[in-house]
């Protein structure tokens, strides 16, 4: 029996949607994000900073990540930044997040781009219905954050996620557990995450990001990847530039009469505009007699008022204007 047109794609479609409708997040991610409190957003209120380097060393560009409370569609959010950039084998690259977050990592706003060499553009779209647990690029980085503060991962921590063709797909977070890093001059000892983002056409990519205690992050590598983004700054230092008051210095009074440089700038400039006065005055001549009417009729009259007098005198010379 053949089957017309129209119900084959009403067919397919339906097969897409339940493809689709199958991917879940687990109880446990979904917990999670209704378990985050605004005490522990306060604490992820801050700035990262890490440098990118090769594998002999060589410093690449940087990466950056900021976190602030905002608002935005008439409610109170939080706005993430994420910036990096550098070069591959002398080619431009890089990435660039802007998200608005709910309190619950519900991501309401985000712009993300990448680029190589050049700029490309792809939109895609899903229905709400069907995005519940969904953590965006933007939403990671914070996510990341409150697990590392927390210290760690509950089992089964599967949310939804896009790959990197924007298809649909789940992402695993799973702790690494501690180990001794080097960041600077000091060695520290840092906590782990591992995030495994499944894809659909192409292989699982897989992060493994490291945390100091406060939360700033260490150390973000992709595995397979010859690059490695890490702090370079020890712990101390940034800690000690976190706390340290900006300098004071007090307010002198500027005597420019003094500084002959400013004195002679002062007097150039005096000359320049008396000239360019006294030419306009002399192309102007009925000035002389308008402002000489006025100041005699103004000592004839003595108004108490004298803002008020000037207005009504003035006041019939607006009409002459031509519009």
């Amino acid at each position: 029996m053949e089957v017309p047109v129209e119900e084959e794609l009403a067919r397919a479609t339906v097969e897409e949607r339940s493809e689709v409708e199958v991917l879940n997040a687990s109880d446990e991610a979904i917990n999670f994000l209704g378990s985050i409190e605004v005490t522990e957003l306060h604490k992820c209120m801050f700035s990262d900073s890490l440098v990118t380097v090769s594998e002999g060393g060589r410093e690449l560009g940087e990466f950056i990540v900021t976190v602030e409370f905002a608002n935005r569609f008439q409610e109170p959010c939080l706005l993430l930044r994420a910036q990096s950039h550098g070069a591959i084998d002398s080619t431009p690259c890089g990435t660039s997040i802007t998200a608005y977050l709910s309190t619950d990592l519900e991501t309401l706003e985000q712009d993300h781009h990448e680029y190589v060499k050049d700029v490309t553009k792809e939109s895609v779209s899903y229905p709400l219905s069907i995005l519940r647990g969904l953590v965006t690029e933007g939403a990671n980085l914070l996510l990341m954050r409150l697990l590392a503060l927390r210290k760690t991962v509950p089992d089964n921590m599967t949310f939804l996620s896009l790959d990197q063709e924007s298809h649909l797909t789940h992402t695993n977070y799973s702790e690494l557990g501690l180990k001794q890093l080097e960041t600077g001059c000091e060695t520290v000892e840092v906590f782990g995450l591992e995030r495994k983002i499944d894809s659909v056409e192409d292989m699982a990519i897989t992060w493994h990001c490291f945390f100091l205690p406060d939360g700033h992050l260490a150390s973000r590598v992709q595995i397979g990847s010859p690059v490695t983004m890490k702090l370079v700054l020890p712990p101390s230092q940034l800690r000690t530039d976190l706390m340290e008051e900006k300098p004071f210095f007090e307010k002198r009074p500027l005597v420019w009469e003094e500084d002959m440089q400013m004195r002679s700038k002062f007097l150039d400039r005096k000359e320049e505009l008396k000239a360019d006065h006294a030419s306009y005055l002399r192309e102007h001549p009925e000035i002389r007699a308008l402002m000489a009417d006025f100041l005699q009729l103004l000592l004839l009259k003595k108004p108490d008022d004298t803002f008020l007098f000037a207005r009504e005198y003035f006041l019939p010379f607006a009409s002459r204007r031509t519009l």
